[in-house]
């Protein structure tokens, strides 16, 4: 009889060895396809499709075994209060909270008046009524999580000095209310996210989803993916302008082979987190100028609509950055979330400067001190005295520091029973003109109830 112990150190020897070479090779085709290779395109499609798998059965197990009627409730900063007042400062400000709320089981956006701290307005509109007047329900992949109130989220609102509201979900119709939260329109055309802006010609900028594709991307791109796209609305609901994010890099020149092979298995490669009109003229940029944040790209794209050019193609020391805003007429401020593989333990602010191109971080050390991390959405917004308020979206906590950099505030998203809950997109209003209408507004309403 043979004697298999004799071979089976050679057996495993073998194995081992096939493994190795068989890793190597794979990264290697990975490496190749990501360099702009274009040999062997149905041995690295196949390739590129073994590495996808994983993700894959991620989304798999949290889409059917997940349940989406069930926002989780947050643990960082479970031993804080609710709210901490640090140092004393009557500021004069409107802070728009979209926040979820576990003791009402739904979502809600609070207008606080910062002097105080106090909540003196909340919408809260009727989103099953809303969902029912969706007709293109195809769209809209999480519309049937979001048919009641259980698990929608207010994503960025905007508020108008009447009392209005436009705003959308996570990736939903968008929509209006009006001051009594009372459902004005929703527009079904295309899904919009992420923040909500408003031009120098009182139009609002939102990210969207377009739902069919053009035969330029058709004729480039052999793949499933989502088609993002920059979304031009007036408030009476009429689309005046979208383009995809795609089609603007393919025209100028920008997606490489690697990109469109990056797409083979990551449909979110485009992905739009937030829109910057630029509302005025400066050395840099012109009125109607839009910075762009691409997400998987990690990039900040100067967008020109008018001429359809890319006017900068901005990289740096951020990954998967989010939230733009302009400060002065040479710089603009990024949220990194800092999702490098590796020093990524911190969340920061970048002050980007168009004149020098260089960076410079805000507030680094206070932040790393407060251990502000927040691996996806997020806010920073840089106030007229240079005070800096940021929200840490993935743990429900708002910090603002004035402009020496002393923590001047603290606010966790506590529910009356302690528990934390998310936050979408925070925003300061510092218009006194704004502040005062929409006053007047809350006391005329509270003398007719």
């Amino acid at each position: 009889m043979m004697n298999l112990e004799f071979f089976a150190p050679s057996i495993l020897f073998i194995i081992l060895l096939v493994f190795i070479i068989g890793t190597l090779l794979f990264g290697s085709l990975i490496k190749y396809s990501y360099e702009g290779g274009n040999k062997y395109k149905n041995l690295v499609k196949f390739t590129l499709y073994l590495a996808g798998i994983p993700l894959k059965l991620v989304r798999f197990f949290k889409t059917n075994f997940v349940d989406p009627k069930k926002p989780p409730i947050l643990t960082k900063h479970k031993e804080k209060k609710r709210f901490q007042q640090f140092l004393e400062n009557k500021r004069e400000g409107l802070l728009v909270l979209p926040r979820y709320d576990h003791s009402l089981s739904r979502a809600v956006v609070d207008i606080i008046c910062l002097n105080k701290f106090r909540t003196i307005h909340t919408y809260k509109h009727d989103i099953s009524k809303m969902n029912k007047k969706v007709k293109y329900t195809k769209r809209f992949d999480n519309l049937y999580f979001q048919d009641n109130e259980t698990n929608f989220l207010y994503k960025h609102p905007l508020i108008f000095d009447d009392g209005s509201l436009i705003c959308s979900g996570i990736y939903s119709p968008l929509f209006k209310i009006d001051f009594q939260s009372n459902l004005q329109w929703v527009n079904d055309e295309i899904v919009f996210h992420h923040n909500k802006v408003v031009d120098h010609e009182n139009n609002v900028w939102v990210p969207g989803q377009l739902t069919s594709n053009t035969e330029l991307l058709k004729k480039i791109i052999n793949a499933k993916f989502r088609n993002y796209a920059i979304v031009k609305v007036n408030s009476k609901n009429e689309i005046l302008f979208k383009k995809s994010i795609l089609e603007i890099l393919i025209e100028n020149k920008i997606l490489t082979r690697s990109h469109i092979y990056q797409l083979q298995n990551n449909n979110d490669l485009s992905h739009l987190n937030c829109i910057e009109p630029a509302l005025s003229d400066t050395d840099f940029w012109k009125k109607g100028d839009l910075f762009l944040s691409l997400k998987h790209f990690s990039s900040i794209i100067h967008y020109r609509p008018s001429e359809n050019k890319i006017i900068n193609y901005i990289t740096g020391p951020y990954s998967n950055q989010h939230d733009i805003n302009i400060l002065s007429n040479k710089e603009i401020s990024i949220l990194n979330n800092n999702n490098f593989f590796i020093d990524n333990k911190f969340s920061e602010v970048l002050i980007y400067n168009f004149q020098t191109k260089q960076f410079r971080t805000l507030f680094n050390e206070q932040l790393k001190k407060e251990n502000f991390k927040t691996s996806h959405g997020g806010v920073s917004q840089l106030l007229d005295d240079g005070s800096l308020v940021v929200e840490e979206q993935s743990h429900g906590r708002i910090m603002l520091f004035n402009n020496e950099g002393e923590k001047e505030w603290e606010f966790i998203n506590k529910d009356k029973n302690g528990n934390i809950g998310s936050t979408s997109s925070i925003s300061i209003i510092e218009d006194r003109t704004f502040i005062n209408k929409f006053k007047s507004i809350v006391v005329n309403e509270t003398k007719l109830n």
